[in-house]
């Protein structure tokens, strides 16, 4: 027995010094350390020695796995360090090398045209109002003069979810909370930006989803001057302090008078060229008095109190102000358009 104990140390012994994975070391150790591995086998047979060379064969079983089971921790340490090295070898980092910069952002150029229009009308004295996109009908069109079955509805084809439930046609139904909220009490001077939702083909010119802004006040003795003077001094900050406006008699059924708005064109300073159409002039936003009806609805007695609305479309802003002449570029997500805007 002691012939195979030695003998099977030395084939261990053998094999581990060959062994060059951890899989090979975890197959060596139960290949002669397991249950049923070779060490196991021979002592198993001790039972028939004589009492006298149990002690002696015992001690020399103890020594050959305590022999194997040392060179089996030192193998493993030995590749655990070689693994080490090949992957610090595989990671490292050159740090002579130039660094790359990361890729920096810019600010959408719908978001600059937003805070700048915010930040005129903050100066102005104006509060910033939010609602919700997922409108009732009732905020939507009734509260604003439109009632069911109003022809003024199919100037706003909409997308309905329920009978009662919209995707808001424009940020109009902001006001009516607002003034709900006020619960009749003056003034009342805010600005409602938001993305609003209308079935249209999407062109060059009109999109399915766009932004709109609007404006509300509402004081005693708000005239149509102090309107004209309020968009006055929004386009020649926005545009430039030689900015004209004039203002067009139109229709709209939450305002009374209404008047659709012109600037003198940003291209051509009104002499006349291709984007104005000759003209010298470029529609802008629409405006008007606060439908007393609306008023009334709201809580307001109509014979004490007025105001002025106006709304205008954000992209409509942009294209002016930058120049571009395709408004699906603002919903693309193309790289080389919005870099342009980086440092703008």
């Amino acid at each position: 027995m002691r012939e195979k104990l030695e003998a099977l140390q030395a084939e261990a012994l053998a094999a581990l010094a060959e062994a060059n994975s951890q899989q090979a070391l975890n197959e060596i150790r139960v290949k002669y350390m397991g249950k049923k591995g070779a060490l196991t086998e021979v002592l198993r047979g001790m039972g028939a020695l004589s009492p006298e060379e149990r002690p002696v064969i015992g001690q020399l079983a103890n020594e050959v796995r305590g022999a194997i089971e040392q060179v089996l921790e030192e193998k493993a340490a030995e590749l655990e360090r070689q693994e080490t090295e090949r992957r610090l070898a595989a990671e490292k980092i050159d740090v002579t090398l130039p660094g790359r910069k990361p890729a920096q952002g810019a600010v959408h150029p719908l978001n600059k045209v937003i805070r700048e229009i915010e930040d005129i009308f903050l100066g102005m004295g104006y509060a910033i109002a939010e609602g919700p996109e997922l409108e009732q009908d009732y905020y939507n069109f009734e509260a604003l003069n439109i009632p069911r079955n109003h022809p003024a509805r199919d100037m706003q084809d909409s997308f309905y979810i329920t009978e009662d439930l919209l995707m808001r046609t424009h940020t109009s139904p902001v006001q009516v909370r607002t003034m709900e909220r006020m619960k009749g009490d003056v003034p009342v001077k805010i600005i409602c930006p938001g993305r609003v939702y209308r079935r249209d083909d999407d062109d060059a010119t009109h999109s399915h989803v766009f932004t709109q802004i609007e404006g509300l006040v509402i004081d005693e003795h708000i005239r149509m001057s102090d309107l004209k003077g309020t968009l006055l001094q929004f386009a020649q900050e926005m545009f430039g302090k030689e900015t004209k406006i004039r203002m067009r008699p139109s229709f709209f059924p939450f305002t009374e008078p209404s008047a659709e708005v012109d600037v003198s064109c940003v291209m051509c300073g009104g002499d006349g060229c291709r984007v104005c159409k000759q003209t010298g002039w470029l529609e802008i936003l629409g405006s008007g008095m606060v439908h007393p009806r609306v008023l009334e609805m709201a809580g307001y007695d109509p014979a004490k109190y007025s105001g002025f609305a106006f709304g205008m479309g954000v992209e409509r802003i942009a294209m002016l102000k930058y120049g571009i002449d395709d408004i699906r570029h603002f919903y693309m997500n193309d790289l080389r358009f919005l870099r342009q805007f980086a440092r703008v």
